[in-house]
This record gives structure tokens, C-alpha cells and sequence, in this order.
């Protein structure tokens, strides 16, 4: 009785050493989560800047693929070459030095994409500045001092800024061309504001 005991007692505590080793990926994912979140604001690797609720989901949703793909995929590899590794501790592995090597490459892609950032944000700026002149001249008084700013980016040096009005349904809005030595700045017909026409969440846009 004495040795079965001691014999379940030794294997109970295989079990969790085991476990604990391979107890890193959730805890991982969390912190992998809010950081490549704050990277892809702060360097993202492609068009313009977002907020931190588009890029907050943008990296969950990359975080999932490795848990969900990469890591059973690597696990299975390399149990097949450690048959004394547990396969469920070596996805968890996988899965963790995955996430940390999606943050290496989201780093290195968003420093390599910055200076075209730092181009589209004087675009910004310089867009934002010849639509607050325009609708100076041309808003209707209700809509002045101006207020409310809006802008969202719908491509490629074209810029949408709208300013509230007493309607909440109809803002002042103008449209800003910056493929140009000078800022083309017209009004825009369409007096939707950004958050129905983009869409309350979309990344493109910015609170002025």
C-alpha cells in the first residue's frame, strides 16, 4: 500500500511540474495583448496611426492565430522530436516564444514603417489646419465657433473633417486633398458625420 501510494504521489507531482512548465501561454497572451496593442498605436507597420481600440483588437486577433495555429502545430513538431515532452507543454512553448516573436516583427515592421507615418501625420496636421480655414470662412454662423472636430482618413492623402452642429445629424464636413504641393480643401456636400459615414470604431479616425 505504502509504495502504491508513493508511487501516485510521485506521478501527482510529475503532473504538475509539468503542468506548471507549460503554464506560461495564457498569462503570455494577456501581457502579448495590451503591449503589441501599444506597439501597433505607437509603430504601426502599415498606413496611418489608430486608436488604441482598433489596434487593441487588431492584436488580439494576431495573438490568437499563434495560439490557435501556430502553437498545436509547433507542439505536435516538437513532441515528435522530445517524446518525454508532454504535447500540451509543447504547445505552450510554441505558443509563448511565437507571441514574443510576433512582438519582434511588429517592432521591426513598425520601425521600418515610421518615417511614412511621420509623412502621413504632417498630412494630417496640414489637412487639418486648411479645413478649420475653410470652414472659418464658409460654415453657417450655427456651426461657429467651431467645435466638435472630427477627422478621418478615408485613403491616401484624402482627409475628412467634419465640426458639429446643433444637429447632431448634420455636421459641417470638409474634404482635404494633400497629393498636392498645396492642400485642396472643399466642402463636402455629404453632412453625415464621420462616425455614420466611417462607423463609430473605425481606426481611420481621429477626435480633433
Amino acid at each position: 500500500m505504502w509504495s502504491t501510494d508513493t508511487e501516485a504521489l510521485a506521478v501527482w507531482r510529475s503532473r504538475l511540474r509539468w503542468r506548471l512548465r507549460g503554464a506560461w501561454l495564457w498569462p503570455t497572451f494577456a501581457v502579448a495583448v495590451a503591449v503589441d496593442a501599444v506597439i501597433l498605436a505607437r509603430l504601426p507597420f502599415s498606413g496611418g496611426r489608430s486608436d488604441l481600440v482598433g489596434t487593441f483588437l487588431a492584436a488580439g486577433f494576431l495573438n490568437l492565430v499563434v495560439v490557435a495555429a501556430v502553437a498545436p502545430l509547433g507542439g505536435a513538431m516538437l513532441a515528435r522530436r522530445r517524446p518525454s515532452l508532454p504535447r500540451a507543454v509543447a504547445a505552450d512553448r510554441v505558443g509563448t516564444v511565437g507571441m514574443g516573436v510576433l512582438f519582434a516583427i511588429l517592432v521591426a515592421g513598425g520601425v521600418a514603417h515610421r518615417p511614412a507615418v511621420v509623412a502621413n501625420d504632417a498630412d494630417a496636421a496640414a489637412a487639418h489646419a486648411a479645413a478649420r480655414q475653410l470652414a472659418l470662412h464658409q460654415a453657417p454662423p450655427a456651426y461657429l465657433p467651431l467645435h466638435g472636430e472630427d477627422t478621418w482618413q478615408p485613403g491616401a492623402g484624402l482627409f475628412r473633417t467634419c465640426f458639429a452642429g446643433p444637429d447632431p445629424r448634420r455636421d459641417f464636413c470638409v474634404l482635404v486633398r494633400t497629393d498636392e504641393a498645396v492642400p485642396i480643401a472643399r466642402r463636402d456636400p455629404d453632412q453625415r458625420p464621420n462616425a455614420t459615414v466611417a462607423g463609430p470604431d473605425n481606426p481611420g479616425r481621429q477626435g480633433g
